[in-house]
């Protein structure tokens, strides 16, 4: 049977983030012919993956309208469709008059005047240019799936939705909701609003998807709406390619992350690397604390576990995760970090399961991550923001070998019971397809 017709909004097909990750696994049971997506400019500057779409529409500057005096120092794109390949990926993207000092002078002055002013949610707006309206009219979709991370982009998918009176699938990934306005002395006055316009959204919408139980549950008491929950499926045969069968540990163990650095995560990482210190001193061992990320960050030499390597392939991380000790999944302990993240489902967290490699978490009690691990038992968890208390789980975790491996055939049974995207994937289509008439 052939696939339904499907516009995806404000989400692209990349390899290089989470989002585009798991929108690739969600819809790996599509013809790549039958799907559309229309999103920022902004957005296409990833590691577009054409071969799972290849029909853009770029919203432009004759779509996306900047408040004075934004527009006209912001970066302007070219608007509509365009198709990517190896020699015209970087033109067809390519911003306008691109300026590095207005940029840099936006970031510093403009943009905080605005943000401490509580104006940030109305400096742009997207309308439906003629343009648009024409691709969208000659795409004609059975059914719209969006996400949304911005006002901004919830009054856009809301006017998608009435000018093509398809029915849409709405699909929440985080909780930015909550934040919304968050510093500015309007921030009341801004969470009413957004929160009234996003339950128009829900109201548009046929069908509503969280990224976790927790959200969802979570949701449903907010916005009377039940959601289905779908989270990052994957490939689990591409990941057996690499998967971890022994858990004896190395002469020099490796406790792994892999993923961004910088604020909101540093901090954790740095008591990870103090913890691993603390462990090595104690058993006389010599844990490698190895991080996997874009560039190597300032306090790397302040530990002497730490190492650092750049991200590889994602070909070859079945390979890199099965061949490390242990997988850690840290989260960000200050309180607005926590309120961003408490109802998401990091992408890796499925990954980390698959690869057969024992997972510890080092995370807030109140997240969707640590509420599943607990529930299910697939990893080690440390809920406190103390050094101590890590260095003991980890001290726990390498002179038990039948623990670690009971936590590691967990996370794989349940990654191939759960996450499985043959499973998933044929569930999530099944879901699209019966919102269509």
């Amino acid at each position: 049977m052939s696939s339904p017709k499907v516009l995806i909004l404000n989400q692209p097909f990349v390899s290089d983030t989470g989002g585009g990750i798991t929108l690739s696994n969600l819809f790996s049971k599509w013809s790549s012919e039958q799907i559309a997506v229309a999103c920022s400019g902004y957005l296409l500057k990833g590691e577009i993956e054409s071969t799972k779409c290849n029909k853009y529409y770029q919203l432009g500057s004759d779509e996306r309208k900047w408040i004075f005096p934004l527009n006209l120092i912001r970066r302007k794109y070219q608007s509509g469709e365009v198709r990517f390949t190896d020699q015209t990926k970087d033109k067809v993207v390519a911003e306008e008059d691109k300026s590095v000092s207005r940029t840099n002078f936006t970031t510093k002055y403009v943009e905080p005047f605005f943000y401490y002013f509580g104006l940030t949610h109305f400096i742009s707006k997207t309308i439906l240019s003629p343009q648009i309206r024409e691709w969208l009219t000659n795409f004609n979709p059975d059914v719209i799936y969006a996400q949304s991370t911005s006002r901004e982009e919830i009054l856009f998918c809301i006017a998608v939705q009435e000018y093509l009176k398809k029915p849409m699938v709405f699909h929440k990934m985080d909780d930015w909701l909550t934040l919304s306005g968050n510093k500015s002395f309007m921030k009341n006055y801004w969470r009413k609003k957004i929160n009234k316009e996003f339950k128009q959204l829900l109201n548009h919408s046929k069908l509503v998807m969280s990224i976790s139980d927790y959200m969802g549950e979570e949701y449903q008491k907010r916005y009377n709406k039940e959601f289905i929950t779908f989270h990052n499926p994957i490939d689990i045969d591409f990941w057996k390619t690499g998967q971890r069968l022994s858990y004896e540990l190395s002469s020099s163990p490796t406790i792994m992350y892999a993923g961004r650095i910088g604020l909101g995560i540093d901090n954790s990482l740095m008591t990870i690397a103090a913890a691993i210190d603390k462990v090595n001193d104690e058993l006389n061992m010599s844990i490698n604390f190895m991080l996997q990320a874009p560039g190597s960050p300032e306090w790397l030499g302040n530990y002497k576990c730490t190492k650092f390597k750049k991200f590889v392939p994602y070909s070859e991380l079945p390979s890199v995760f099965g061949g490390a000790d242990f997988m850690i999944l840290p989260y960000d302990f200050d309180p607005n970090g926590l309120a961003f993240i408490k109802y998401s489902m990091p992408t890796k967290a499925s990954e980390y399961m698959a690869s057969g490699t024992p997972i510890i978490i080092f995370a807030p009690e109140d997240t969707a991550l640590v509420q599943y691990a607990k529930k299910k038992s697939w990893a080690a968890v440390v809920t406190n923001n103390d050094c101590d208390e890590l260095a003991n789980k980890i001290k726990k975790l390498v002179v038990d070998l039948p623990l670690r491996e009971n936590f590691a055939i967990t996370a794989k049974k349940l990654a191939e019971e759960r996450h499985n995207t043959d499973l998933v994937a044929t569930e999530f289509r099944a879901c699209i397809e019966s919102v269509i008439k």
